[in-house]
């Protein structure tokens, strides 16, 4: 067994891979760039190595600097994690010409998969189910929309060395082809240096499913069940569940079948991913193979009680796989959500800056956080925006839905924005609950984008009673402190937005009660004054509200939604009604930078005449392409940006007459 790995990742998956190595007892070492410095993995290993500048391309994805790292530290083996160098042939190359251990596949297994062209021709020959599709390379948007034809749309334009969503568009007439296909190209040059095109048949209503695999140096390949994939935004994973609610045995075991035959052709070892579509009839089609660690790898640890990573380490080390197939068994019931600094309600915009405030819900039998940051971590504009990744366990799906729900009440961050009133939308969704999902589930029940009044509140009062409890506390500690002897009042009215809700509060039991109207609500807590979440009993069920100043009154954060809210004196209340709104300024004038970013195309100078719909600049960020466009017809009165320009969120690019 090694003594000594390093990782060449950073983020949660780099403190994943520790976790596991240290309880194997083996030494890590941690590379880092300037902007991790002070990052979570970088404390938690034994040693750790400076690569290069904050940019990726300077430092992790420099491979003359990991091998220096590994002989200034005596590294014997590398875990790539995921991203970066996961799938880099070249890499896995020098480490094996360098006598360093890969913990990962061999480098043709690397080359032919990692080609989505390649690896649906080796998937045919392997007797893989293939989508119907064209798998040489495209050569402009005129073949592309031929090809297209002969298709049959909608289609799928893919880039070749794709991944993660990026240089992927699907169209559904010529004009989207043509112009798919030069996004498509655009971004895969940018994300992966290789603006290889193909096509295939778009499968509608599909699900996407994934089979994890595991095979030693000896011959020994299985399969550990499949993970349900399915809930994604342009084509990137939120939430993953193992295993699927969709799948029967009988299409479970042809699936896992069809993997391992595919693994052993190319003569895999090593963790890998073979994932499939599925339609609505079950019928399967082979994606793409991914030869590394998925993101979501630990729904299925979770489901088969094994340790993925640990098992890398020991297939890389030549050990014979400790199972076999019969000893795969699947139980239990695993959800994961992504958590990301980004904000749902402006269109999912990464959001960058530092945690002031973070305190990850209470891991336990039933919660699990993976995640590589703590209070005072920045989220970096140079590295993919994911905070965490949450997940629960139960006995059944409706059980782990539920304690993913109450963990992500108890998610409390700061100094940042976040997408978990998105999370917990999506897993309250009747759609959701129900198992009712394919791959346009995003795109069906949130066509006009995600809204704050798309967050379902199945007791919308909970709020309004907890805001009177924190307010009576907090005026009861204020009389103690000042020495007053007088009683804290028990009628008040909570203010939330245009609506009153008179209330009155008293002690009952071993707790308050609340009243509202004809509905008492009786809650029990050891909240002090000061203390950012309310846990609570609240008419016998738990309960987690987050609860901030704001102005003169609270911020409530509850099963999603966040909600600012006064409490006043009755008479407080009836004067309030007459307070004078504020009004925000009109900016509809303006077109305005949605997100931080690199600004690649301007279409417009001043004097423009634009119609709606029109392209108008092109911003990329997280190496994505982001095409803006005119809402409405208008002239263009003047330019504020220029191409090459690094822009803020709501910097002004275009202003119309």
């Amino acid at each position: 067994m090694f003594k000594k790995i390093l990782i060449a990742n950073r983020g949660e998956i780099a403190c994943r891979v520790i976790r596991t190595a240290k309880q194997m007892g083996i030494k890590t070492v941690a590379v880092y760039s300037d902007a991790d410095a002070e990052a979570l993995h970088v404390k938690q290993a034994d040693e750790a190595i400076h690569i290069g500048p904050s940019a990726s391309a300077e430092s992790y994805l420099r491979i003359d600097k990991i091998l220096d790292a590994c002989k200034a530290t005596g590294a014997e083996a590398v875990h790539p994690g995921y991203g970066f160098l996961s799938e880099n042939q070249a890499f896995s190359q020098a480490l094996a010409d360098a006598g360093i251990t890969f913990i990962g596949p061999k480098a043709h297994a690397i080359d032919v998969m990692g080609d989505k062209i390649q690896s649906k021709k080796l998937a045919a020959d392997a007797g893989v189910n293939t989508i119907p599709g064209y798998t040489e390379v495209i050569e402009g948007p005129e073949q592309a929309v031929k090809i297209a034809k002969d298709i049959g749309y909608p289609v799928m334009l893919k880039a070749s060395a794709g991944g993660g969503g990026k240089g992927m568009r699907v169209v559904y007439n010529d004009e989207e082809c043509a112009d798919g296909f030069e996004r498509a190209t655009n971004e895969a040059v940018t994300s992966f240096g290789d603006g290889r095109v193909f096509a295939e048949k778009f499968i509608e209503e599909p699900h996407h499913i994934e089979i994890q695999i595991i095979a030693d140096t000896h011959g020994n390949t299985v399969y550990l069940g499949e993970r349900e994939c399915s809930i994604q935004r342009r084509h990137q994973k939120v939430i993953e569940e193992a295993p699927s609610p969709f799948l029967d045995e009988a299409t479970r075991q042809a699936m896992g079948a069809q993997a391992v035959a595919l693994a052993e052709a190319v003569d895999y070892c090593s963790a890998g991913t073979v994932e499939f579509v599925v339609d609505a009839n079950k019928n399967f089609y082979f994606l793409e193979m991914n030869t590394r660690l998925q993101v979501e790898h630990p729904v299925t640890e979770l489901i088969t009680n094994q340790d993925l990573v640990e098992l890398m380490i020991r297939v890389a080390a030549g050990e014979v796989l400790p199972l076999t197939q019969s000893d795969v068994k699947l139980t239990g019931w695993a959800m994961e959500a992504r958590v990301y600094a980004e904000d749902p309600f402006r269109n999912f915009l990464p959001s960058i800056g530092r945690l002031h405030s973070y305190q990850p819900p209470q891991e336990s039998e039933h919660v699990r956080v993976d995640s590589g940051i703590v209070e005072g971590s920045e989220v970096s504009m140079f590295y993919d925006p994911m905070i965490a990744k949450l997940v629960t366990y139960a006995p059944t799906r409706d059980e782990a839905i539920d304690h993913l729900l109450h963990a992500l009440d108890a998610y409390y961050i700061r100094g940042v924005s976040h997408n978990i009133s998105f999370l917990s939308a999506l897993a309250d969704h009747p759609r959701f609950r129900s198992g009712n999902l394919t791959t346009n589930f995003i795109a069906d029940e949130y066509p006009d984008g995600f809204r704050a009044e798309d967050v379902p509140q199945s007791e919308p009062l909970i709020p309004v009673a907890v805001a009177t409890y924190v307010h009576y506390r907090q005026q009861q500690r204020a009389l103690e402190t000042n020495g007053h002897a007088h009683r804290t009042p028990n009628e008040w009215v909570v203010v939330t937005g245009d609506t009153q809700y008179p209330v009155y509060i008293a002690p009952d039991e071993d707790g308050y009660a609340i009243t509202h109207e004809d509905t008492v609500y009786r809650l029990q807590t050891d909240w002090q004054p000061g203390d950012a979440l309310v846990h609570a009993t609240i008419n016998g069920a738990r309960a987690t509200i987050q609860v901030d100043p704001y102005r003169s009154g609270y911020q409530l954060f509850y099963q999603g939604r966040s909600l600012p809210t006064q409490v006043l004196t009755p008479i407080a209340a009836e004067l309030s009604a007459h307070m004078i709104e504020k009004i925000a300024p009109d900016m509809s004038k303006f077109l305005l930078s949605p997100m931080p970013g690199l600004l690649v195309t301007l279409t417009v100078k001043p004097g423009d005449e634009v119609k709606a719909g029109q392209e108008l600049a092109v911003i990329e960020a997280m190496k994505m392409e982001n095409s803006l466009r005119a809402l409405e017809d208008g002239v263009v009165e003047s330019v504020n940006a220029a191409v090459g320009d690094s822009l803020d969120v709501d910097q002004i690019i275009v202003e119309f007459a």
